[in-house]
């Protein structure tokens, strides 16, 4: 039997290893070094809160408050910023003209004509006031209780390019001829709505940086219900494992789902968060497993693979990890041995999952001299390049689902498929001359 990878104290379950076969962890070894840190085990659930002007994201906040999440309005903080007597209110000042200012402070009015048609000035006074507000969101979230579930509405969080820096973006949408409406109700004409919606990023742009979107285009009770799973199905369970620092646990059930094509998207959005909590202290971050496949069925669960320069950098990223989301599994891991051999230890590697219970993920964090992380990217792209390979594995993945197979047996009974398949995959590397891309983007 190939080596396999072990942890304690939980029931065995499996995950997707070097080589797109399923490694079962079971016994042996605690993790050293990881005791998390005396007080706050991670940083309070951050969720951002976004939607196009008219879309409602002020009625959800108000719903989320209802529950007990803690509010930083990012509109009210920029009023704060550029409050009379203030360095923010004097930066707009010299920016834009004296005119701006009134006898009651700034003269929004005048300043929104002058920015809303205009995106070189827009970006100029987003420049002064965004990281103002930044800042002061910052110490906000900072003086939240330890439990908190933070909310920070943010009308231009896409637009600004803030969507790594949460735990979880939150977009509200509706129809835009009923945003139209409810600006106009609010006393705009017809012209300034839409220019004002023609501003802002449009709904595909928000879409693509959503984990969650709510649709605000029905009643006040189908806003409230949507609302309600939200904060007692995911929020909840969420803060509660950031801060004991707890991946979720994956189901025993085995349940095989089509390809989604929104996969890639989502790999992108959390590969964007850990990029944001690791800056450059890794060497590369890819999607791998069969969801990095298109047109692969799978179990709905993205696995990443994320190689550093050795173990020690590994356990040095284990504590930011945790704080955007992504805590360490406890237990010893390895990876199976490629087809050629290589020492166990090098095939050590340290194993991360979502605490996120909305979007199940496994983080493979493996040291630049192991040979697993090249076996992880051959398989993904032997199955993207060779359709009769990707269609075979898919077949078996749908025989073990129908077979009532649990995750936990779900490796080993891989295991003589990939027995056959391994050989001509290392064929398939020879014969294409296969290497590692240098840039990786998916």
């Amino acid at each position: 039997m190939p080596a396999i990878s072990y942890r304690v104290p939980v029931p065995a379950t499996s995950y997707q290893g070097a080589r797109g076969r399923d490694l079962v962890p079971g016994r042996d070894g605690v993790v050293p070094g990881v005791a998390g840190p005396a007080g706050r085990l991670a940083p309070v659930l951050w969720v951002g809160l976004t939607g196009g002007i008219g879309a409602g994201k002020t009625e959800v906040a108000r719903r989320l408050v209802a529950r007990g999440a803690v509010l930083v309005d990012s509109d009210v903080l920029a009023r704060e910023v550029v409050a009379p007597g203030t360095p923010g209110l004097a930066a707009v000042a010299a920016e834009f003209g004296p005119d701006v200012v009134g006898p009651q402070g700034l003269d929004r009015a005048r300043l929104a004509r002058l920015v809303f048609a205009d995106p070189a000035a827009r970006g100029r006074l987003e420049a002064i006031v965004h990281p103002l507000v930044r800042a002061r969101s910052d110490e906000l979230m900072a003086a939240a209780p330890a439990d908190a579930v933070v909310v920070n509405d943010v009308p231009l969080l896409v637009e600004v390019g803030l969507t790594p820096t949460y735990h979880l973006v939150v977009v509200v949408e509706a129809d835009p001829a009923v945003r139209r409406e409810r600006l106009v109700a609010r006393g705009m004409s017809v012209a300034d709505a839409q220019a004002r919606i023609d501003a802002q990023a449009s709904d595909e742009r928000r879409r693509a940086a959503a984990d969650v979107v709510l649709d605000n285009s029905g009643t006040r009770g189908a806003l409230d219900g949507a609302v309600e799973r939200l904060w007692s199905a995911r929020l909840l369970d969420y803060e509660r494992n950031v801060r004991q620092q707890r991946p979720v646990r994956r189901p025993e059930r085995l349940h095989i789902v089509a390809p989604d094509p929104t996969w890639p998207i989502q790999y992108q959005r959390i590969a964007a968060r850990i990029r944001y909590a690791l800056g450059d202290r890794y060497v590369r971050l890819d999607h791998v497993g069969s969801t990095s496949v298109p047109g692969l069925p799978a179990k709905d669960v993205l696995d990443l693979q994320l190689v550093v320069p050795d173990l020690a950098a590994a356990d040095a990223l284990a504590e930011p990890l945790a704080a955007a989301g992504l805590p360490r599994y406890g237990g010893d891991w390895w990876d199976d041995p490629p087809p050629a051999g290589a020492p166990e230890p090098v095939l050590v590697k340290r194993f991360h999952g979502s605490a996120d219970p909305g979007r199940l993920v496994q983080l493979h964090v493996r040291a630049q001299a192991s040979p697993a992380w090249r076996y992880a990217l051959a398989f993904r792209d032997w199955l993207r390049a060779e359709p009769a390979m990707r269609d075979g594995y898919a077949a078996l993945k749908q025989r073990l689902a129908a077979s009532g197979a649990t995750t936990s047996a779900y490796a080993e009974l891989k295991g003589p498929w990939f027995d056959d398949a391994l050989p001509r995959l290392d064929r398939w590397m020879a014969d294409t001359g296969w290497r590692p891309d240098k840039d990786p983007v998916t």
